[in-house]
C-alpha cells in the first residue's frame, strides 16, 4: 500500500508524541512515512507499509528527485542560485547539485494557517528546488547559507508523485507503479 499525504503545517511526521501528529490524520495500520517533513513544512509525504519502496523513496542512494517550492526572504541575484545549483557546504559536508529556479507564486497553493510574516520592507521571493538527496532541514539549511532564509516550504513532488488533487490533511491510496 502506498499512500499520498498532504502533510499540514504544524504537523509532526510520526503516528505518536505531542501535538498533532500522523495518526490525528491517516487511519491505516501498519504505514510508515517514506521519508520526513519537518513540522514547519508542509506538501507531500509519502506512505507506505513496503519497505523495500520506503528505501526506495527516502534513499539518497537512489536519488529520486524531491522538489519544493520555497518562499524565500530577499531577491537572490543569479549568483546565489548559481551557488544553489553547485554545492553548499553545510556543518554535516557539501550537498549534491541541485535544481534551482526562481518561479511566480504557485497559482495552486492554499493559504497557511498561521500565515506566513510578511514585512513590508523586505522583498519575499518563489523558488523551485529540487533535491537527489534528503538531509535534515536541507533546504532551509541551504537557503539561509546564502543569505536568504526559508519563510515557507512545500513539497510538491516526489519522483512522479504530486500533490495534484490533495488538499492540506487530505491523503488517498496510490499506486507505486507511478514513479
Amino acid at each position: 500500500m502506498l499512500i499520498a499525504f498532504n502533510k499540514p503545517f504544524g504537523v509532526l511526521c510520526q503516528f505518536s508524541g505531542e501535538g498533532p501528529n500522523l495518526s490525528d490524520w491517516i487511519d491505516r495500520a501498519g504505514v510508515y512515512p517514506a521519508g520526513r517533513l519537518d513540522k514547519d513544512s508542509e506538501g507531500l509525504l509519502l506512505l507506505t507499509d513496503d519497505g523495500a519502496l520506503q528505501a526506495r523513496i527516502a534513499s539518497p542512494r537512489f536519488k529520486l528527485p524531491k522538489t519544493y517550492c520555497v518562499l524565500v526572504e530577499h531577491s537572490p541575484s543569479a549568483a546565489t542560485l548559481e551557488r544553489l545549483r553547485g554545492s553548499i557546504e553545510l556543518n554535516d559536508g557539501p550537498t549534491r547539485p541541485a535544481g534551482v529556479q526562481r518561479i511566480e507564486a504557485p497559482q495552486w497553493l492554499w493559504p497557511r494557517d498561521p500565515p506566513v510574516r510578511i514585512r513590508k520592507q523586505i522583498t519575499d521571493v518563489w523558488l523551485e528546488i529540487t533535491l537527489r538527496e534528503g538531509r535534515n532541514r536541507q533546504v532551509r539549511r541551504m537557503t539561509a547559507a546564502v543569505g536568504h532564509p526559508t519563510l515557507r516550504l512545500v513539497r510538491r513532488a516526489i519522483g512522479d508523485w504530486t500533490l495534484d488533487g490533495l488538499a492540506p490533511g487530505q491523503w488517498c491510496e496510490i499506486q507505486a507503479a507511478e514513479a
